[in-house]
């Protein structure tokens, strides 16, 4: 019987501390500490060519070392920004923990990104290096000469490129020891680019402290220890990879399972979690939502002993279900890419379906007011983290060259999260909608603004409004209200000519599956398109179809 990590809620909520060391580096921390048994699994790696590997904490130590020399070798310094585009190649997890521990700052990336958004990525975090296979260095060939920062880049797998140093070959030669930074825990160490409502995606500036803002992550939430074998099916550009495929559970000593595949298959997804002695499972409420479309009452699961979801709400039939034929509860988890997990459905709770769970230890969370009051039960407001007297480890740095924005996160002793909720008598949360107008499809967060520079680009769009538009599969779905130019008349034909206009001009998990045309779009007295009235109107129609 498996022992659970937290026993009483209340009392480890209550005698929780944070550490506060004035150095951190978790390469040197956690994955060298681990490396000690130089046989201590830490990854089991398989793709669909029957292809498999596993490594050691040992084997990613060194390989770490030796990519610090080849990064050094190239230019790369403590502070320089790496930009890191692969898929789930094991190079992913070998370049993080290789710019941790010589203290450059690595900023992931999916590989969906298109040529101009590496362009940009490049360009706002002036990066000095990237890391990617020969698909995105093909695109980055297109915009090289408008990245003037880059000086070296790195390409993984067997393809030679010009001007590219080659991954395999340079780390196979290079030496196996390297003088690991000795970080400051507030220094730089990790830049997500995160989806805002106005604008291009903005930087989210992690430190190195953030690593162990993630034990709460992993202890109490995954609930991992070091025999166990966790699996997160999550695409490695978004910070779910590094709560759930790199940090939390590394912290804890358990190893990830990775399956390295081109796309989601939820067959093959049963018969791995069958095959493979995973013991944990972390996905975003879509992939269960396709999971529970199979027969999954067909398969058996002798080695898992809990699963959890995050990254959007998740339906409480879809809990049921997947607990009819599992036996097992999906214990929904929130959190931010600017933070750790801040509120979950632990073990030692009631799991309420449909609730987002009570606040992670070391998290002082509440639903407040406007003017920072927190709220009597069951009244919505903004989810805010106390950050006064102290911050809590995990939550970000800044917004990087963007004060107002960071500012603006921030209500006297407040963080706020620009998520809203309720909290009931007994304490637990209950998701609301965002206070902005981001899409979270998929577990993908898309910023309204992106979708509709993309749509303006192409000669038939002379106006759009973009919003979340409610999908049974995706949780929810881009939607765009086009007016069109004179010269243009709405089809079939042209949705989706506007549609492969947004894939081939921006990251393609952005398109609008749903286009209207409209002769007009409702506005502020300011001019400013109103996508909350069109949002409501999508949602209220879901609820009544033919209203």
């Amino acid at each position: 019987m498996n022992q659970h990590n937290m026993q009483n809620y209340q009392e480890e909520y209550a005698n929780f501390a944070w550490q506060h060391p004035e150095k951190y580096n978790f390469a040197r921390d956690a994955i060298d500490h681990w490396a000690e048994d130089k046989n201590k699994l830490a990854m089991h790696w398989i793709d669909d060519n029957g292809v498999e590997e596993k490594r050691t904490f040992h084997d990613i130590s060194t390989r770490s070392k030796q990519l610090c020399n080849v990064l050094s070798d190239a230019g790369v310094t403590r502070g320089d920004t790496v930009v890191l585009v692969l898929g789930r190649n094991i190079e992913w997890w070998e370049t993080v923990t290789a710019c941790i521990r010589m203290g450059a700052v690595v900023s992931p990336g999916t590989v969906q990104l298109s040529a101009k958004d590496l362009a940009y990525r490049i360009n706002t975090s002036q990066a000095t290096c990237v890391v990617t296979d020969a698909i995105n260095a093909a695109k980055l060939e297109q915009v090289i000469d408008e990245c003037p920062t880059l000086s070296s880049k790195i390409l993984i797998g067997d393809d030679a490129m010009d001007g590219w140093v080659s991954y395999s070959t340079t780390v196979a030669a290079a030496a196996p020891d390297f003088a690991t930074a000795d970080t400051d825990s507030e220094e730089n160490a990790l830049c997500y680019f995160t989806s805002g409502t106005t604008g291009f995606p903005k930087m989210t500036i992690h430190t190195h402290s953030y690593a162990m803002g993630h034990i709460t992550t992993g202890k109490y939430w995954l609930d991992l220890k070091p025999e166990h074998l966790h699996w997160n099916i999550s695409d490695t550009g978004w910070a779910k990879a590094a709560w759930s495929s790199y940090f939390g559970p590394w912290l804890c000593g358990a190893a990830i399972f990775v399956h390295n595949a081109a796309a989601f298959d939820p067959t093959r997804t049963l018969e791995i979690l069958s095959g493979y002695p995973i013991t944990t499972m972390c996905g975003a409420p879509t992939i269960y939502r396709m999971l529970v479309l199979q027969d999954v009452k067909s398969h058996t699961f002798p080695h898992l002993l809990h699963c959890v979801g995050a990254g959007e709400p998740l339906n409480p039939e879809i809990i049921s279900v997947w607990r009819a034929a599992t036996g097992l509860t999906i214990r929904d988890g929130y959190g931010q890419t600017e933070s750790v997990i801040l509120c979950g459905n632990f073990h030692c709770n009631e799991t309420r379906a449909g609730s987002m769970g009570k606040p992670a230890p070391g998290i002082d969370l509440h639903v407040i007011g406007n003017q920072g009051e927190i709220l009597p039960p069951n009244t919505e407001g903004d989810i805010a983290v106390r950050v006064v007297p102290e911050r809590p480890q995990g939550l970000f740095k800044e917004y990087k060259n963007e004060p107002d924005k960071t500012a603006a996160s921030f209500k006297g002793d407040w963080y706020i999260t620009g998520d809203r909720a309720s909290v009931d008598e007994d304490g637990y949360f209950w998701f609301i909608s965002r206070s902005d107008d981001v899409i979270l499809s998929a577990g993908y967060r898309i910023g309204p603004f992106e979708v509709e520079s993309a749509l303006i680009e192409h000669p038939a769009v002379a106006e759009s409004a973009v919003v979340a538009s409610p999908d049974e599969k995706r949780g929810e779905v881009v939607k765009a209200f086009i007016i069109l130019t004179a010269e243009y008349t709405g089809s079939d034909a042209l949705i989706k000519e506007l549609q492969n206009h947004v894939k081939a001009v921006t990251a393609p998990y952005k398109y609008p599956r749903k286009i209207e045309f409209v002769e007009e779009l409702p506005k502020t007295v300011s001019g400013k398109i109103r996508r909350v009235e069109l949002k409501e109107k999508e949602w209220a129609q879901a609820e009544h179809p033919g209203t």
